[in-house]
């Protein structure tokens, strides 16, 4: 009797799961459709277009202002809600801001904003000394952003990186 009771709670105990599994199993399908749709299926481009000293700088660190073009490849307004930037020269991160001011990039345009990023003044001065330690003929760079367009969107994460050459090119 005792063991037919056990069979049986097991048998249940199956049932119930196999509800949980019926049940969840179309919520996990529809989650991962929805996380593979995006309304902006090329990625968004990110150049820089002028780089100077921001008016305002004052103290001991220096505040940049940095021109920024975003070209929005894709078929739907862009509104950008926030950006952040980071610039490493060889490994080492020397520039960096964020900004919430930001305008909508319209569909199959684009538009023109600057930045205000401040210097990381350790990691510059790491990468003073080991150029000095070292010469090169070149030096890789990475430009990293990530472009907010808000709501339940994710974020555009754009990087570019390659090596700037320091030496003039023979012809």
């Amino acid at each position: 009797m005792n063991q037919s009771i056990r069979s049986l709670m097991c048998l249940l105990s199956l049932e119930e799961n196999k509800m949980r599994w019926m049940m969840v199993l179309p919520l996990l399908w529809l989650l991962a459709a929805c996380a593979a749709f995006s309304p902006y299926p090329e990625r968004p481009s990110v150049s820089v277009t002028s780089f100077a000293l921001a008016p305002e700088s004052t103290g001991l660190a220096p505040r940049f202002r940095v021109g920024l073009n975003v070209v929005n490849p894709n078929r739907r307004d862009l509104p950008l809600v926030g950006m952040s930037y980071a610039v490493e020269l060889e490994g080492t991160r020397i520039l960096s801001g964020a900004t919430s001011d930001l305008p909508t990039v319209p569909a199959y345009g684009s538009a023109d904003f600057s930045i205000d990023v401040s210097p990381d003044l350790l990691g510059s001065a790491r990468l003073v000394t080991d150029l000095m330690a070292r010469q090169r003929d070149q030096l890789s760079y990475s430009f990293n952003a990530r472009l907010d367009v808000g709501g339940w969107l994710p974020d555009i994460r754009v990087e570019e990186s390659g090596a700037l050459t320091l030496t003039p090119q023979r012809r």
